[in-house]
């Protein structure tokens, strides 16, 4: 219609002149803004083969109760006051737990599905491709460790438990063709997508893309967070599957958390619940906070139910409260148990209710763009009888960045059947804290390129490194080591050099002669 361009142009012209102090003005363009997404979604939807229409429906159906949330949301999700204290029971300790006896472990087992989040790329790492494609380990990946680990639990007690990895947009073409070289193993791998959204431009709230071919330009498209698991779970036609199969939870985790591995005493616990508690169809794997942790999701009471609390649904003056380890003891490690009939029944009833994360994004161009997401552990709020368990930090090993990498090829893990295993030479279970320069050491490639190998950490606590800094074979560090080349020196550490709570700055060169 001619109408509508020249009012969106109006639209966008006025948005750039009025000063957005103005609330009814905000409200006006807010409602506004639906209709013109509406019309853009429709133009996109036209442009894809009509084979593609139904799904890509389904998936803009998603967006747009996203975005008519968004519109309406005013400020931060939580009340501060109206959170409770967490209540007796809530959350429970790990070492608590039984563990089941080997004859029952099989039929447990029969009713477990594993679903790993793949849909992330390794850009934040320097590597092209998914991140669950990058060697971390005797040349092995992300997903080779997985399948080995549950290979290697269903020869073990002769089950079939089935892994399902959530890809995205980005990461599905490669990861299909990884999958091929398992297919001689005892295990059934299974994929489906999550979501594909329109990327929405900052000052007009209008997609960015030019037609619905996804392919042609990624750039305006992206996979809207974890908390799409649900929904794209039950779309995919797998959760009825499983369902039929007999099989009753599934445990989510994030494929380069290398701690979440498949637990039978969590397994166990729901399974086999205690009479007087009520069934728990949903449960959060916390584990202690350290400093090093302050900016995690969080376990609260609110509205008599325990729910996810996140850093960005945080008042600005309570910021500091959040991060308080005496106020909030634990974090989410991002590993979840969910009662698949349970999931069924959410999604069904549309009652799934996740806080909006919205991502400002800036893109090589210059153009400034919002996504919309939300957290796969924000939904525990929806279920019924959720539960805390409060997890040794060992099931918390994410590899984010390069210092992670370096803690998990040293001599601290050993590898056993795709699980990592702390050394028994450490002393005291905690990982060190590690610190490298983003300039020297923020990609895999580079970061492999400063170490002839991988030092000694047995005995480490501390280590930061920055600049250009190079370690010959057999280095061991110990204690608190802090190693900075300033701008324009470099510092070479020699073979077999040992540093024990040691500083190390200037210019250190050792050169061939």
């Amino acid at each position: 219609m001619p109408g509508e361009t020249d009012f969106s142009r109006y639209w966008i012209r006025s948005h750039q002149r009025t000063p957005s102090g103005s609330r009814d003005f905000k409200e006006a363009t807010k409602r506004d803004a639906l209709a013109r997404v509406e019309v853009e979604l429709e133009r996109l939807l036209a442009s894809v083969p009509e084979t593609r229409r139904p799904q890509m429906l389904k998936e803009f159906q998603s967006f747009k109760n996203l975005f008519t949330r968004f519109l309406a949301e005013q400020g931060p999700s939580v009340t501060w006051e109206k959170i409770q204290k967490l209540p007796e029971g809530a959350v429970i300790d790990y070492a608590s737990l039984q563990t089941p006896t080997t004859d029952n472990i099989h039929h447990m087992l029969d009713k477990l599905v594993v679903v790993k989040l793949n849909g992330g790329l390794g850009t934040s790492m320097g590597c092209k491709g998914p991140k669950s494609v990058i060697q971390v380990r005797n040349e092995l990946t992300f997903l080779d460790l997985t399948v080995q680990q549950i290979e290697h639990l269903n020869k073990t007690y002769k089950c079939n438990v089935p892994l399902v990895l959530m890809n995205s947009f980005n990461t599905d073409e490669e990861t299909q063709k990884v999958i091929r070289k398992y297919k001689g193993l005892k295990l059934d791998i299974h994929t489906f997508n999550q979501s594909c959204h329109p990327r929405i431009n900052r000052e007009s709230l209008l997609p960015i893309a030019k037609d619905g071919s996804v392919h042609s330009d990624k750039e305006a498209w992206y996979p809207p967070g974890h908390g799409d698991f649900y929904e794209s779970f039950h779309n995919s036609g797998l959760l009825e599957k499983f369902i039929k199969e007999g099989r009753t939870y599934c445990f989510i985790s994030n494929i380069d958390n290398l701690g979440a591995t498949v637990d039978l005493s969590i397994l166990d616990l729901l399974l086999n619940p205690d009479p007087q508690r009520p069934v728990s169809e949903f449960v959060m794997e916390v584990t202690d906070k350290t400093r090093a942790d302050v900016k995690g999701g969080t376990l609260i009471q609110y509205e008599d139910k325990l729910r996810l609390l996140e850093i960005a649904q945080v008042p600005k003056e309570h910021v500091d409260d959040f991060k308080s380890v005496s106020q909030f003891k634990f974090f989410n490690t991002n590993n979840l148990w969910a009662k698949l009939d349970a999931v069924q029944r959410v999604v069904e009833r549309g009652s799934l209710n996740m806080e909006i994360i919205v991502n400002n994004k800036h893109l090589g161009d210059g153009l400034n763009v919002i996504q919309l997401e939300t957290a796969v552990g924000a939904a525990m709020k929806c279920f019924e009888g959720g539960i805390g368990v409060n997890v040794p930090r060992s099931r918390f090993l994410p590899v984010k960045k390069t210092s992670d990498l370096l803690l998990v090829m040293s001599n601290l893990y050993g590898l056993s059947h795709g699980s990592l295993v702390m050394s028994p030479q450490r002393m005291f279970p905690s990982t060190p804290l590690v610190k490298l320069g983003d300039n020297h050491f923020a990609k895999v490639k580079e970061f492999l390129n400063r170490f002839a190998t991988i030092p000694d950490l047995i005995e480490l606590d501390h280590l930061t490194v920055s600049g250009d800094v190079t370690f010959g074979r057999g280095v061991s560090l110990k204690g608190t080591v802090i190693i900075i080349a300033n701008h324009g020196d470099r510092i070479d550490i020699p073979s077999g050099a040992v540093l024990e709570n040691k500083i190390v700055s200037g210019n250190l060169r050792i050169l061939d002669h």
